[in-house]
């Protein structure tokens, strides 16, 4: 009886199914870019989290960020609208760029950022409020101006609730089910017009058939939007995204501490069908991760 050695076993892949723009991607080179990472390292105290992070995510499109559990992605995610800052002993060096801007420049205004930048989280965290309150909540803190009752509806056209809560908007949001929860999230982010949207594990905590309408949601609305997501789901990351980071960690074997780093970003159809990176090949694969 012969026995397969790793090197000879087939080539595994997980489908790239092809909804994401149809799997045209268009090089790098002829894209506008909407977020620009230059060398960034992120540590925790003297810890290092992030080591020499370079990537350029275009505009209007979906990018996904996947591997292994404490490899640096939701921290990576978060330094885009400075949620870091809220750590004391967090520390970013390099360059995030929005709009040819440095974001950790000390000018910027970190409340008009995360208002450029906005942020859907893995639980769904609804405001124990209406479901109109919530997704009003950010144009009135920004001081809009116009009909507030129309930024309401089209936010929540955008985020595809508007047909399931339009009879009950003075409803509370808490009532609603955790797929409605989570896209009543993403219209409230999106209510106040952001450039960026971030989403760090949106679905995790959903059933299949919302977890497709979130996914659904993705695709539609990411003409206006540039949405960065973290999923460990590699399935919806080949779903959803026109390219996606591999990003690992690398064991100090001295001090037994874990930095995570970017292995390979590419289109996601490459990343999952035909990897440069052996690493990337086997946490794909499922050898690894």
């Amino acid at each position: 009886m012969t026995t397969m050695t790793e090197a000879s076993m087939p080539r595994m892949t997980i489908e790239t199914e092809v909804p994401a723009s149809a799997r045209t991607v268009k090089p790098l080179q002829d894209l506008e870019v909407a977020v620009k990472v230059r060398d960034v390292n992120l540590f925790y105290g003297d810890k290092q989290a992030l080591f020499d992070v370079n990537l350029n995510i275009p505009r209007g499109h979906v990018v996904a960020f996947i591997g292994p559990s404490g490899c640096g992605k939701s921290t990576l995610l978060r330094c885009f609208n400075r949620m870091n800052d809220l750590v004391d002993i967090c520390r970013v060096e390099g360059q995030i760029e929005i709009d040819g801007r440095n974001i950790y420049d000390r000018s910027v205004n970190v409340a008009q950022l995360r208002r450029r930048v906005g942020m859907v989280f893995q639980k769904p965290n609804p405001f124990p409020k209406s479901i109109y309150e919530n997704v009003a909540f950010g144009p009135k803190v920004n001081g809009m101006k116009g009909n507030l009752d129309d930024a309401v509806e089209q936010a929540l056209r955008g985020a595809a609730l508007w047909d399931e809560v339009k009879d009950r908007l003075k409803a509370s949001a808490l009532g609603l089910s955790g797929g409605q929860q989570q896209r009543l999230c993403i219209a409230r982010a999106i209510a106040v017009d952001p450039e960026v949207v971030l989403m760090d594990e949106p679905c995790s905590a959903l059933d299949p058939i919302a977890t497709a309408r979130i996914e659904d949601l993705m695709q539609e609305i990411k003409t206006e939007y540039t949405i960065i997501i973290v999923t460990h789901n590699m399935q919806q990351a080949a779903r959803v995204s026109d390219r996606t980071a591999f990003f690992t960690t690398e064991v100090n074997p001295e001090s037994d501490t874990r930095t995570g780093l970017l292995v390979e970003y590419d289109t996601t159809e490459k990343i999952f069908s035909n990897p440069s990176d052996e690493r990337t090949e086997n946490y794909v694969t499922g050898r690894f991760g």
